[in-house]
């Protein structure tokens, strides 16, 4: 694909946590932004929808990552080290939520309501049931540079590609989004701007082993998570799936989807 129809948008950070799935309680990070959280910066950015002929509402396009750049953190006084610094943290989490049934229930019966207590009493306690510390290892200091592409797909073709690239880059410009962008987890929100061309990738080269690539969603209502071989090479890792990588390097495969497609 030529480099003209690639957009670029620059994030950062002072946390970032994009969470491993193969571990349950404990949260650790991938040690750079995964495919899909950079999806989900683009769609915090600019995400529309569109009426198909059965009068539902489906994406109007999608955002096809090509490369995520791990970027030296220029804010920072001193040297800075060519390779993610993580940052353990412990913290007070809930175990639960309340079902919107109950709460319809207890606004019709007020006198039904039962609270819902997660102060510090403990665990063995009738106020420290629903809570619970969970630890993150998550990165700290962290800098992007997300390159993506317009994927019409099987969506309305009438829409060309560039519409909704001028469209981003319009946005991009005057920090406008739907919801705050952010780093894996809601807390770690980031700050994001165009591409200047300044941009220093870090001197980092890693093969990272599996990586989750992103979550398909398919008709029957499964979620079906991909997986592919990830390695950084110079502070960019390549997740393009249809063209090679600058240097020559193959498209990735993403495992887990064969079954769906």
């Amino acid at each position: 694909m030529p480099e003209k129809e690639i957009i670029a948008v620059k994030v950062w950070g002072d946390l970032a946590c994009f969470t491993r799935p193969e571990l349950k309680v404990e949260r650790l990070s991938y040690p750079i932004m995964t495919p899909s959280a950079a999806r989900g910066v683009l769609d915090a950015i600019l995400f529309k929808k569109k009426t198909d002929a059965d009068s539902k509402l489906i994406p109007a396009f999608h955002w096809h990552v090509r490369r995520i750049t791990a970027l030296r953190p220029w804010w920072l006084n001193g040297n800075v080290s060519d390779h993610p610094q993580f940052i353990s943290i412990r913290r007070n989490e809930i175990q639960g939520k309340i079902a919107p049934r109950t709460v319809g229930g207890w606004m019709k019966d007020p006198s039904s309501a039962e609270p819902y207590l997660v102060d510090s009493a403990g665990r063995d306690s009738a106020g420290g049931q629903n809570r619970t510390q969970r630890n993150t290892m998550a990165l700290r200091d962290v800098a992007y540079l997300i390159e993506a592409s317009v994927d019409i797909g099987p969506f309305d073709a009438k829409d060309p590609p560039i519409k909704y690239r001028e469209m981003f880059t319009r946005r991009v410009e005057k920090g406008q989004c739907f919801h705050r962008p952010y780093l894996g987890c809601r807390e770690f929100a980031c700050h994001f701007s165009a591409a200047d061309g300044t941009e220093k990738p870090m001197a980092w080269t890693e093969s990272l082993g599996l990586m989750l690539y992103d979550m398909k969603f398919d008709g029957d209502g499964k979620n079906l998570p991909g997986f592919f071989m990830a390695a950084v090479k110079n502070g960019v890792l390549h997740c393009d799936t249809v063209a090679p990588a600058p240097d020559g390097e193959p498209p990735v495969k993403v495992l887990g989807w064969e079954e769906s497609a």
